[in-house]
């Protein structure tokens, strides 16, 4: 037998079959709920941002995946991104060759498709050059293991939250997990006011819907209420034994409540009981309240780190929130009704991901 025989050479090819990279990523141990097949399915369904996935394979067995998405926005411009709408992403690779591979043919796809950048968020990174940046200085992950019940979860909290979190306890609110119409139509009442009241446009009520119906029982809503009205409210996902409280939210009311604090603290009671060993309480950009808020729960930030590649002559697209160019229209927003900022921001907020 010679080399060439021994040795089958690695191809690339664009879709495969969902449930075999599915189960390629359920079995990576750096796989994400954003690796998966339904996540760019439910971007797709619920942005109209077309999913691409790369696949590298060698004798019809998966070594490496490449989920993205073709962000085309009027006001943010066009990037191929890796995975669209997500905090993760990236190749996921079981050989150097399939990562380098995968990083060319995305750049390909991204050239062909008229993208002038390809990001990655997280995965295995390019080494640099070929005008590669990686940026390790903007955002952290938090995440640390479930403890066996309440009384060790709260003991796991610093003490100045875990009195918070005894509060909300002791307050008058219910507590609803779901996936139905119900849990839905109170889970975007109540995150469209809060992000509504950041200064940033909701996404359209689709892209939850196609998540959830995407990820089936891997996927659900945890709702705070208070006099029967919703007032925080969290769409979670769950994967390799860990939850991610991914898009959560509270009204005006639930500061005073408390009701997140009480929110989160649930989620991790019914994480536990589904099983979850780990919590991850999501990427927050270094400096903000959202990542204060995270140390306070005792998570430890760990640095993300992400990498674009960039057209020459090209600039990356800038959709970063608390950029100063968009703190005018930031302010604006938080002003604008309810039912107007609705209106409006499902067409901005697609280009957004």
């Amino acid at each position: 037998m010679n080399l060439a025989d021994a040795v089958r050479p690695l191809r690339i090819e664009e879709g495969g079959d969902e449930a075999s990279v599915d189960a390629f990523v359920r079995a990576h141990p750096e796989g994400s709920p954003f690796h998966r097949p339904a996540w760019i399915a439910a971007v797709e369904a619920g942005t109209g941002q077309r999913a691409h996935r790369l696949i590298a394979t060698r004798d019809g067995r998966i070594e490496g995946v490449l989920p993205l998405t073709a962000m085309r926005s009027m006001l943010f411009g066009k990037a191929l991104v890796s995975s669209g709408f997500a905090v993760g992403g990236g190749v996921l690779a079981t050989s150097e060759e399939a990562r380098e591979r995968l990083l060319a043919e995305g750049w390909r796809l991204a050239e062909r498709l008229g993208c002038p950048s390809l990001e990655l968020r997280g995965g295995a990174l390019p080494d640099g050059g070929q005008g590669w940046q990686v940026k390790e200085d903007a955002y952290a992950g938090f995440s640390r293991p479930l403890a066996s019940d309440d009384e060790a979860e709260l003991k796991a909290v610093p003490r100045k939250q875990r009195a918070e979190v005894r509060k909300a306890l002791g307050a008058d609110m219910a507590i609803s997990v779901g996936r139905g119409p119900k849990d839905r139509a109170a889970h975007y009442a109540v995150y469209a006011e809060s992000v509504r009241n950041l200064g940033t446009p909701v996404f359209p009520r689709r892209l939850f819907s196609a998540v959830l119906d995407g990820f089936g029982e891997d996927a659900d809503i945890l709702t705070i209420s208070h006099e029967g009205r919703p007032v925080a409210s969290v769409l979670s996902l769950y994967h390799g034994g860990t939850v991610m409280p991914y898009w959560g939210g509270g009204t005006w009311a639930a500061r005073g409540l408390r009701a997140n604090e009480l929110l989160y603290f649930a989620l991790m009671r019914h994480a536990r009981e589904r099983g979850c060993k780990a919590f991850d309480f999501g990427r927050s950009k270094l400096g903000t309240g959202a990542f204060a808020y995270k140390k306070n729960w005792g998570f430890e930030p760990r640095p993300l780190a992400y990498a674009t590649r960039t057209a020459d002559g090209a600039e990356a697209r800038e959709v970063n929130p608390l950029s100063p160019r968009y703190r005018m229209q930031i302010a604006v927003w938080k002003k604008l009704p309810l039912w107007l900022a609705n209106r409006l921001g499902p067409p901005l907020a697609r280009g957004l991901g």
